[in-house]
């Protein structure tokens, strides 16, 4: 009976730190302040469930006025104690959400840092969360770091940076410097605000991982490969994101475009002097062709001094912050991308994949993934999105171009930790067709590590993966390494292992040849493709598939 007991009590201890129910923080420590001193002045936080708030914080002027279409400039110091309970608005995006936000304006450069309630004098490592939204949408308001914080011992912390064409429209005339990357630079403020500030809140601006997935984790990349971005951080958490970039000709060619939209035209002068005289409503109204799709959309502008290489180009030739690493994406990244192929026939496909890849190629892509090899009645997308996936189209996202990013990384970078999170039925936001398999698609792991949807975890088996996943990421910032005691243990992707993320306790490290083998990139790395460059819904278009 009694070791009855004792293996019944173990695993309840086992089961405890698994889901790491309270802050491993030691018993000597005590609340901290909610008032703090930060370079421009006092601010007022809140306390709630063992968790400091101080949120809406400037960390930059607004960028309004004279000051739109122009680098970050310092914030202004403010008189007395500034109150920082509630979130700053959202930048300008065309997406509106369901309402329930703080709002949208230009004045939108605000920051919001969280802090574990109780702790040591020690100071903490610092998670600065980069959110996505295709640098067109998002907000640094719908990422609350509480949870990270608390579990983790951690300082968290998340931002607004300018989006879509205040972010990054480039012309002749509009800056004398930073234009294209005006919201790259946003990041950038942030992240010296933080060097500056984060010791005032119990963080170590010498421990600083940068993290962020989708456009963040893209932004992720571009700051490894920008200059002025050198020593600002420690660690890089990249999801779900690449390397991609547009070069100085490809975004002045969209920035005339926009101008034009816009109704400014004629000398390069007039044009700016017309952008800037228009209201933020109608600068947004004329987005449409500048935000563009998935795969037309803003991307940061590279041959410029913060962005001197296209990043995809300073990762391949070691011309990058060499910090440790942490990247990944999900299993099936694009599947609800390729809806538009939901009616295509066997035909139509077919047809699709020669206007991609051309007669020659299509045929051994075919050969590979051919139509009849997946389920109806949804065979188009399942085929197409297969493809797309395991080829890395979509910007290198995923699959064996993905793969290969992580082994130019990992070759000047032993502290390089891949995964692929592979939860086969995770919830999702997307409204889908009935019988439709999202599989795991994109954006899907984020429920797991922020609060903001671990209400909708179905099982007891994802809540679990969960927990994993925030112990696993929390290891990682504040050891550069994830591997943390009671999970399956994380190799190094130079040791040839990558990190299955499984629900339950199924997670495991398998070998890159598995990753291969799942992917086809045998295949793929035995052929020359260049990335997608026309969006879904226009591909089949183009194929005749009929819309739903």
């Amino acid at each position: 009976m009694r070791s009855i007991v004792l293996r019944r009590l173990a695993a309840l201890v086992s089961l405890l730190a698994l889901l790491n129910v309270v802050s491993p923080v030691p018993a000597s420590a005590a609340p901290h302040s909610l008032t703090v001193s930060t370079d421009k002045g006092t601010v007022a936080g809140t306390a709630a469930a063992g968790v400091n708030r101080f949120l809406g914080i400037p960390y930059a002027a607004p960028p309004t006025d004279v000051r739109r279409w122009q680098p970050p400039a310092p914030a202004s110091a403010w008189p007395g104690v500034r109150p920082a309970a509630s979130y700053g608005s959202r930048c300008p995006q065309s997406a509106a959400g369901d309402g329930s936000g703080p709002g949208m304006s230009e004045d939108c450069l605000h920051l919001n840092v969280f802090t574990p309630e109780h702790r040591t004098n020690r100071p903490l490592p610092v998670l600065f969360w980069i959110h996505g939204g295709g640098f067109a949408g998002g907000s640094g308001d719908l990422y609350d770091g509480s949870r990270i914080a608390r579990t983790e011992n951690v300082v968290v912390v998340t931002i607004n940076y300018r989006l879509g064409v205040f972010g990054f429209l480039d012309l002749p005339g509009l800056s004398r410097q930073g234009a294209g990357n005006y919201g790259l630079l946003d990041q950038q403020a942030a992240l010296r605000w933080t060097q500056r500030n984060i010791h005032a809140f119990g963080g170590d601006a010498g421990r600083v991982t940068i993290s962020g997935e989708s456009a963040g984790g893209h932004s992720v990349c571009a700051l490894l490969a920008s200059p002025p971005a050198r020593s600002l951080f420690a660690g890089a958490i990249i999801q779900s994101g690449g390397c991609p970039s547009l070069t100085t000709a490809q975004a002045l060619t969209k920035g005339k475009d926009y101008a034009t939209a816009a109704g400014c035209s004629g000398p390069a002068t007039t044009v700016v002097s017309c952008l800037r005289a228009k209201p933020t409503s109608e600068l947004l109204g004329a987005g449409g062709g500048f935000t563009g799709g998935i795969l037309t959309g803003v991307l940061p502008v590279s041959g410029v001094p913060e962005l001197p290489l296209a990043p995809s180009v300073a990762v391949r030739t070691g011309r990058i912050h060499n910090v440790p690493l942490l990247i990944g994406s999900t299993r099936d990244e694009v599947r609800q991308w390729a809806l538009p192929f939901a009616n295509a026939t066997r035909a139509q496909y077919e047809r699709a994949v020669r206007l991609e890849f051309g007669p020659r190629t299509a045929d051994a892509v075919l050969a590979h993934y051919p139509y009849s090899a997946y389920d109806r009645p949804y065979a188009g997308t399942y085929a197409i999105s297969a493809l797309w996936d395991d080829s890395s189209v979509f910007y290198g996202l995923g699959g064996c171009q993905y793969q290969n990013l992580t082994a130019q990384f990992a070759a000047r970078q032993p502290r390089t930790y891949f995964y692929q999170f592979d939860d086969p039925h995770p919830p999702t936001l997307a409204t889908t067709p009935a019988g439709f398999d999202s599989g795991a698609p994109h954006a899907s792991e984020l429920g797991y590590l922020w609060p903001m949807e671990t209400s909708k975890l179905q099982t007891p088996e994802q809540r679990r993966l969960s927990m994993a996943m925030v112990r696993y990421w929390g290891a990682f910032v504040k050891h550069a390494n994830p591997t943390t005691a009671g999970l399956a243990a994380w190799p190094s992707y130079r040791s040839g292992k990558y990190m299955s993320l499984l629900p339950g306790d199924d997670s495991q490290a398998l070998t890159s040849e598995v990753y291969a083998d799942r992917h086809q990139c045998s295949f793929w790395n035995s052929i020359s493709y260049d990335w997608l460059t026309t969006d879904p819904d226009r591909l089949a278009a183009q194929a005749g598939v009929p819309t739903s």
